[in-house]
């Protein structure tokens, strides 16, 4: 790497470190998977997402190439997400509403950029006051529109916090291949607008792609899941450019149902294939997740 292209990315990393660890947007991509569009029947449910996201390295800013010298990082965190499915009917479908509160331990060594910090707290809260779920005799579909706030604090690199909304649209569907849904396909999609933080800067607006691919093995289900997640508009403010970040990963889950406690456990592990950073530095690493499912 050149002296302009190492100089540019130690500015990037440091003006966009704190909300370099998972993306440019709230959304973090791979926490659902198999059947990941199918909404459940009416009733409240809790369902944690315990979710390692390992860094092995961080693209420089308008490029695949990686920063220069050692750079690395750690994200661990608890989602906590709540959803209540009424017995309401809107546009067919089951009315419901839903919120997210993420609790996280960041670590970050960006020597490129000067930076080793590493922070725990409370995330950006999600509020979600329109789920809807439709449901027909061999495929599910979901839509949901909401809300990421900015109550997280932003004061260091490794803070948990992105210091801007974000309003999140979702829509997707589950199609089963066989009369007793044994085979089945998903996927889901979300869509953020990004809002602007205090220095006036906002990041572009992202879409990220869940997919997943099932089969029941008696009563576990198992198959291959991934994501793809992608900027679509450009920065803007100080320091933007043209540009856009991406990336995507590939990895399997399987998923195991305990009906006396009207519980499911799920595990996946995903490895990024390929990522493009856009204005600033950007992460590239692997994806380690635990789900509970609970219904009360």
């Amino acid at each position: 790497m050149n002296k302009t292209i190492a100089s540019a990315a130690l500015t990037a990393a440091a003006a966009l470190a704190p909300v370099a660890a998972l993306a440019e947007g709230h959304y973090v991509p791979g926490v659902e998977g198999i059947q990941a569009a199918s909404v459940p029947p009416p009733g409240l449910y809790y369902l944690g997402y315990l979710v390692n996201y390992d860094i092995g390295s961080f693209r420089a800013p308008g490029s695949s190439s990686n920063l220069p010298g050692h750079n690395t990082g750690t994200v661990t965190a608890l989602a906590n997400r709540v959803v209540w499915i009424s017995n309401t009917k809107l546009l067919g479908a089951d009315y419901g509403m839903e919120a997210i509160v993420p609790v996280m331990r960041t670590s970050l060594t960006v020597n490129a950029a000067g930076i080793s910090d590493s922070r725990s707290g409370v995330g950006d809260i999600y509020v979600g006051p329109l789920v809807l779920g439709w449901h027909g005799q061999q495929w599910d579909a979901v839509a949901a529109a909401g809300i990421w706030l900015d109550n997280a604090s932003t004061s260091h690199p490794a803070s948990p916090g992105k210091g801007f909304k974000s309003t999140m649209l979702t829509g997707g569907a589950t199609y089963h291949f066989d009369a007793a849904k044994t085979v089945t396909g998903s996927a889901l999609m979300r869509f953020e607008r990004n809002g602007r933080n205090d220095a006036g800067f906002r990041p572009g607006n992202q879409i990220t792609m869940e997919w997943g691919l099932g089969k029941n093995f008696g009563t576990v289900q198992a198959g291959l899941v991934g994501y793809s997640q992608w900027q679509v508009s450009d920065d803007s403010g100080a320091g933007a450019s043209t540009h856009r970040s991406s990336r995507h990963a590939v990895g399997a889950e399987v998923v195991y149902p305990i009906p006396s406690a009207a519980v499911f456990l799920k595990a996946a592990a995903y490895k990024e294939v390929r990522a493009e950073a856009g204005t600033g530095a950007y992460p590239k690493g692997s994806l380690v997740r635990f789900t509970i499912v609970k219904s009360f």
